[in-house]
């Protein structure tokens, strides 16, 4: 049976890869890959990289309860989910591998889907001798660890793949413009501000007949012809 995934767009020149049942918190797999939607194939790469060595915060926009802010983020509160990155980017290597088998080339592809889940809850229980501790209170509460599964999705795609509308569209078209031309001026050179014009003082027109002599630093008047 073929993966189903959270994609509602077109798949025609979609690649997919995923991983599922995975000890690891969805929440912060749903932050990693914010992280890297919609950015190229290398870019992405590098970010989860950065994550690992513990070299860039991933900013959360969720579930950021009493979590601390980070300068890197411009005051925004992030963290440092390295488990979460390594399972991200062993996935994305996967579809990378899918995307390479149908001939496309890496430096043409964008992340164009990258999602987190939660899959299932397994209830854990201790084993007999501690289910119930009430310190002389009567009965207690049962004592339990529960585990919840993930799974992650990645779609990887050409910038003008066929069927991405909306905002994807939108967001790849940015991802791929061109680059802003670099100043011609020299790195180290600092502009000078521009000096404010003096306003010439209008000169008095000459009566008929008459011419005036230029004084010290002005240039001599045109006088008009006698007719």
């Amino acid at each position: 049976m073929a993966a189903r995934y959270s994609f509602n767009q077109g798949t025609k020149d979609v690649v997919f890869a995923s991983a599922r049942d995975l000890n690891a918190s969805y929440k912060d797999l749903g932050a990693v890959c914010d992280a890297i939607r919609y950015k190229s194939l290398g870019s992405a790469m590098t970010i989860l990289e950065d994550v690992i060595g513990r070299g860039r915060p991933i900013l959360y926009r969720r579930h950021n309860t009493h979590m601390g802010s980070r300068h890197e983020l411009g005051g925004r509160k992030g963290r440092y989910p390295e488990k979460c990155a390594e399972l991200v980017r062993k996935t994305l290597v996967n579809a990378q591998a899918n995307a390479a088998n149908k001939g496309m080339l890496p430096e043409d592809l964008y992340v164009v889907h990258a999602a987190a889940n939660k899959t299932q809850i397994v209830n854990r229980t201790p084993s007999k001798g501690i289910l119930y501790i009430s310190h002389g209170y009567g009965y207690a509460a049962l004592r339990r660890s529960d585990i919840e599964l993930a799974r992650i999705e990645i779609g990887l795609a050409p910038a003008g793949a066929e069927g991405l509308i909306g905002f994807a569209a939108k967001r790849l078209g940015a991802a791929r413009a061109a680059p802003r031309k670099p100043d011609q001026k020299k790195a180290g050179q600092k502009r000078q501000p521009k000096q404010p014009q003096k306003a010439q003082a209008a000169l008095p027109e000459p009566a008929k007949g008459k011419s005036i002599e230029p004084q010290p630093g002005q240039q001599p008047a045109v006088t008009k012809k006698q007719e």
